[in-house]
């Protein structure tokens, strides 16, 4: 699991967020104007890959400025600092001084339980610092004074954000070491221990023709050397055929089913794989479900291709022009009745005379890769709020779903948290719709993605979800 960190600037109208926005990431990104209510949607930026940078728009807008929708909205921007911030920063605005809706933002702020720094803007020198004593009954112990303007206790800033924020999570010894753990499942006899054989060189595991034969999820370790410095680690995890309970006919049986189950949830990479002979069956759709289910990436494996390589040497089968137009429509074929995979690779190999065997090994190299990347919060939020955009979620009892702010909260899956108006008010169609998105944009292709909702009513909620 990974942490997201990080930081949102809070405030009421016109006290320099966006200006101290485009100061602390060395850019002009945010639009500054005067007039109060120009930041509407939540500006984001990454800050030295390090974490991510929030600009909200004001909160307290008056009534006379503007229509209630857009106040509402602008308000949301309260509940995204507190839902979705590591660190808040309160701006307010030491020309001007306290005023009570500063109180009331750092009343609200408390009740979400976050750290935050209040930061004390337009203190353009030390002629100013005065103007700061006013905010000291606050009882905040992280006070800083800065000019958004001019620059002015920007280094002080961006240093206390660091502190706070604590050092950058480092890899373990172990995760830098760590095997990718490949699971192979599919119907008996379809030739996993084959398969698992070829790729370590040796027969360490029993094949037989004879459905069944392997009984428990049976592991091995392996080496596979790229070059002379570079090695990948991988953990081979050969399972028995799953069966449908009807079929379970002993304990034996029954338990080996169990233990595929716990190798499939223990992997980090599934092949779920395919007699070339006897092609795909409901049975490899019900599978691919359990993989989907349990959040691991996955690919296709159609083992026993030789066959087909032979008798299209001999003559090509009725309604195929070759083998590359019979590979085609089987992997076509694949698609539309495995129709939950997420746009999985496939590959077409022989256990029995190794043709293509390696490419298992670098599929699931990448798999494994793409399936523990970060996704720069930035981009998230670009990519679905042009899907809002192209197409809107459907109204709901006279409400229409809005999804305001979008992070990544974990990997191995991925797991994508919206932050939006209704959680219940989002239906599957449209979920599948944004899971398309995400994994093309994205190139997750292999890899599920998982989407949780926090709605708006647990905003100013004393313990909100994590």
């Amino acid at each position: 699991m990974i942490e997201q960190r990080s930081v949102a600037l809070v405030g009421r109208p016109n006290v320099g967020k966006s200006r101290l926005f485009n100061r602390i990431a060395d850019r002009r990104i945010a639009i500054v104007h005067d007039k109060p209510g120009v930041t509407r949607d939540v500006n984001t930026t990454e800050i030295d890959d390090d974490y991510t940078l929030m600009d909200t728009g004001g909160i307290g807008l008056v009534p006379d400025m503007d229509n209630k929708k857009l106040i509402d909205a602008c308000e949301e921007q309260v509940f995204l600092a507190i839902q979705a911030a590591t660190i808040i920063c309160l701006i307010v605005d030491g020309r001007e001084g306290r005023m009570p809706l500063d109180d009331m933002i750092v009343e609200r702020l408390r009740s979400g339980g976050k750290k935050f720094i209040l930061v004390i803007n337009k203190i353009d020198s030390s002629d100013f610092e005065n103007k700061t004593i006013e905010f000291s009954s606050l009882g905040i112990e992280n006070t800083l004074s800065v000019s958004a303007e001019h620059g002015r206790g920007i280094d002080d800033l961006k240093k206390l954000i660091l502190e706070k924020l604590g050092p950058a999570p480092k890899k373990s010894d172990e995760e830098k070491d760590y095997r990718v753990k490949i699971t192979f499942t599919g119907k008996p006899n379809v030739g996993k221990s084959s398969i698992c054989n070829r790729l370590l060189k040796s027969e360490r595991l029993v094949v037989s023709e004879i459905p069944g034969t392997t009984r428990d999820s049976v592991e091995q370790n392996l080496d596979h050397q790229i070059d002379k410095d570079n090695k990948w680690l991988f953990r081979l995890i050969d399972t028995a055929g799953l069966r449908k309970n009807k079929k379970m006919n002993s304990s034996v049986e029954f338990f080996s089913s169990v233990r595929s189950q716990q190798a499939i949830e223990n992997s980090d990479v599934v092949y779920l794989v395919i007699d070339a002979l006897t092609g795909i069956t409901k049975y490899d759709k019900l599978l691919s479900g359990n993989i989907i289910d349990a959040g691991k990436s996955i690919a296709v494996i159609v083992n026993k291709w030789d066959h087909a390589l032979e008798t299209f040497k001999r003559e090509p089968l009725p309604g195929y022009e070759d083998i590359n137009d019979f590979k085609e429509k089987f992997t076509k074929k694949i698609r539309e009745m495995l129709f939950l995979l997420p746009e999985s690779p496939v590959v077409y190999i022989s256990a029995l005379t190794g043709y293509a065997i390696e490419d298992i090994l670098k599929i699931a190299k990448t798999l494994d890769i793409t399936a523990s990347q970060s996704i720069a919060t930035s981009k998230l939020n670009r990519l679905i709020n042009a899907m809002q955009q192209k197409s809107e979620p459907k109204f709901v009892k006279g409400k229409r779903f809005k999804i305001y702010y979008t992070v990544q909260t974990g990997i191995r899956p991925i797991r994508i948290r919206l932050f939006c108006n209704r959680a219940a008010k989002m239906d599957d169609t449209y979920r599948r719709y944004l899971l398309k998105g995400i994994n093309s944009e994205f190139g997750l292709q292999g890899c599920p993605v998982k989407i949780s909702l926090v709605g708006k009513q647990s905003r100013y909620s004393k313990n909100p979800k994590n």
